[in-house]
């Protein structure tokens, strides 16, 4: 056992609201790390990994589709509507539909379709589109219920009053998707509620094999080029170089003996964990997934309906990553905007705000980043004031992977998302486990990566398989972007910029 974990001791549950569990219920549920340890596991990988057995007893683990149309009533949310496809190209928003509507409208549209004659979802066809509800701020939809935001506990992984204000929403429907993509800033907490969905996870140094862009652009988002669940290989040759961890995140429903929670059923435990003491390890196996900082990820809902509740958890790096997000949007805007308006180019994803379209002096903001950032040198800025946000833990020199914390692997060559292939789990199940503490098969240890640094290396673009092309006739703004604009180019420019300010 590493340095610094201390050994299970059965301790009492805490009673929670009525409806939920209570202390006489799970008196010997113990959490398998304690919130002080979690957070050092979080602040420690550096490859995503599976927490088991440690949101037991959180309240919102009863938010279902139905439960949440009876708390939000009348209230309206954005459903992005997308097309049921095996296309080659990633649907982005830009492409999409969207529908506001109730919960109820979804749900009735969703699970009832021949009831659906009008109403907001009339035209679209639930067996050709899906829906989805995605990045829905708590704190916004529940603003007049602040209540609800303590169902959520991300301070049992050590992040002190952490909870719901600071998560977001997903609710979808069957095959709803989110594009390929890398998030800018921090890691990533998840939690399955309700349905399964499936993990597309690549690493930092893959990043060369997924062609970045920032067209669609969105704030703090790159996403990829390819669907990397059924790539076009023609014109994204180095995609197949990637590895893909694919792992199918669900709520975990157990077996066993029953115990009320509110209008459901949860299983009481039914093994022991290892040692003397007398504790159990729940059947139920509840599980909350963790995306290390910058990890490229495709997300798609498997199940009629799906609920997942996330945070993202601010880390000391995102004041550079900050900085080449604000190179990055001048850069963008300040090309996309003086371009040809005859142009039928929808370069700006339907979230982002208007004002990104007015265009900007490159000089000032510039200039601006400087000023703002050259004082981040020796300080940090938490956006979320919790004294525990913003970490600094010490590295583990051994992750204590296991039965309650399960590392993601790659799968092999053969079974990896490069060749279209969708790995499905017979026992609704995270797919591929085994007792070692690991998903996927072992990595594959061919060709090392030509990577060499946190967003891999400009060198070798080129696929040596792959015949030459013929140079195209003309250079789109698009394309100067995606030069301009690569994270790794960014990245440089932003270590130049805040060098300066620093003289």
């Amino acid at each position: 056992m590493p340095a610094g974990f201390l050994a299970l001791t059965p301790v009492p549950v805490i009673a929670h609201t009525a409806g939920h569990f209570a202390s006489s219920d799970l008196a010997f549920y113990v959490k398998p790390f304690t919130p002080e340890e979690a957070r050092e596991i979080v602040m420690s990988l550096e490859k995503p990994a599976v927490f088991r057995n440690m949101v037991l007893d959180w309240p919102a683990l009863h938010w279902n589709v139905k439960y949440l149309c009876e708390m939000l009533g009348s209230k309206t949310l954005q459903f992005r509507m997308g097309v049921k496809k095996m296309d080659t190209a990633p649907q982005f928003e830009t492409k999409c539909s969207f529908v506001e509507a109730t919960l109820e409208e979804f749900l009735a549209w969703n699970c009832e379709p021949s009831a659906c004659s009008s109403g907001p979802f009339h035209s679209y066809d639930s067996s050709k589109y899906w829906a989805y509800a995605d990045y829905k701020y708590i704190a916004r939809i529940f603003e007049d219920k602040a209540d609800i935001f303590q169902e959520v506990k991300w301070s049992d992984f050590g992040f002190l009053g952490r909870n719901g204000r600071e998560s977001t929403l997903w609710i979808g429907s069957a095959e709803a998707n989110t594009p390929c993509h890398v998030d800018s800033y921090g890691c990533n907490l998840v939690l399955q509620v309700q349905g399964r969905k499936r993990w597309h996870l690549f690493p930092p140094e893959e990043t060369s094999f997924l062609y970045p862009t920032r067209i669609p652009y969105e704030e703090s988002s790159i996403f990829s080029q390819v669907n990397v669940v059924n790539p076009d290989l023609k014109n994204f040759p180095l995609f197949k170089r990637a590895q893909a961890h694919v792992v199918t995140l669900n709520p975990g429903q157990g077996r066993g003996n029953k115990i009320n929670q509110g209008s459901g059923t949860f299983s009481l435990p039914k093994r022991r964990l290892t040692g003397s003491s007398n504790t159990y390890r729940a059947a139920t196996r509840k599980r909350v997934l963790f995306v290390p900082r910058r990890w490229w990820h495709y997300v798609e809902s498997i199940d009629q309906s799906t609920v997942s509740i996330n945070s993202w958890i601010e880390l000391d790096t995102d004041h550079e990553a900050r900085v080449e997000e604000a190179i990055t949007r001048t850069l963008v805007c300040a090309i996309k905007s003086v371009e040809n308006p005859s142009i039928d180019d929808a370069w700006l994803n339907p979230t982002e705000v208007s004002t990104l379209l007015v265009s900007l002096d490159l000089t000032d903001v510039s200039l601006k980043i400087l000023l703002d950032n050259a004082k981040l040198e020796g300080c940090l800025l938490p956006a979320f004031d919790s004294g525990l946000t913003k970490a600094k833990a010490k590295k583990f020199s051994k992750i204590p992977f296991g039965l309650n914390l399960i590392q993601v692997l790659p799968q092999l060559q053969e079974g990896n998302s490069t060749g279209g292939r969708r790995v499905e789990s017979d026992r609704g199940d995270l797919i591929n486990e085994n007792e070692e503490g690991h998903f996927g098969k072992l990595p594959f240890t061919g060709k090392p990566s030509v990577m060499n640094n946190e967003y891999g290396t400009l060198a070798d673009q080129t696929d040596p398989d792959s015949q030459a092309s013929s140079c195209p006739t003309a250079i789109s703004t698009n394309d100067l972007l995606d030069c301009v604009v690569n994270p790794q180019v960014v990245s440089l420019v932003a270590r130049l910029l805040l060098d300066r300010a620093r003289v």
